[in-house]
């Protein structure tokens, strides 16, 4: 896994539900998660699935991924090419779940107020680091412990087991 992501910003406010990035109607009619790629944001952006493109990066407000426990948001976000996502804060179900299929998150109270829609962030996971150099603006964030690093870079927490040769 990268360590260093550069990507465009799709900006979102606050209370981010499970059921916005993913409406649950879905949950059921589909028998493969790649079928449900369609249907992210649609009921808030949506030309989301239609545009979004590999490496780009969402950023929001407080209470990101707050609802259900469902896994299939993040790894949804993570399947259409969303390589960070960054908010003020994040349900903790959600910021779990993101981190267990391996999807960075990052907690930033100043980042959403600074970027806009289209902006490119650059985010340095190791050095925990993130800038957006159009708007001439670079900041500090606390990086991730040592294990959530080794999760991640492990591709998320099914291979960060099976790379240490434990059984599931």
């Amino acid at each position: 896994m990268e360590l260093v992501f550069k990507g465009r910003v799709w900006k979102f406010g606050d209370n981010i539900n499970t059921d916005f990035i993913i409406p649950g109607r879905y949950k059921f009619k589909a028998y493969r998660i790649e079928d449900m790629l369609p249907h992210i944001f649609e009921d808030i952006r949506p030309e989301f699935s239609r545009n979004v493109r590999k490496g780009d990066i969402i950023v929001a407000g407080r209470n990101f991924g707050c609802g259900s426990s469902r896994e299939h948001a993040p790894r949804l976000l993570k399947l259409a090419g969303i390589s960070v996502v960054i908010a003020k804060s994040f349900a903790r179900i959600f910021f779990r779940n993101a981190i267990n299929i391996g999807l960075p998150v990052i907690v930033h109270e100043e980042l959403p107020e600074i970027v806009k829609d289209g902006d490119i962030v650059v985010v340095d996971l190791a050095k925990g680091v993130v800038s957006c150099p159009s708007r001439n603006y670079t900041s500090r964030f606390k990086p991730y412990p040592k294990f959530i690093m080794d999760i991640l870079t492990s591709g998320g927490i099914v291979e960060y087991v099976k790379l240490r040769g434990l059984r599931l």
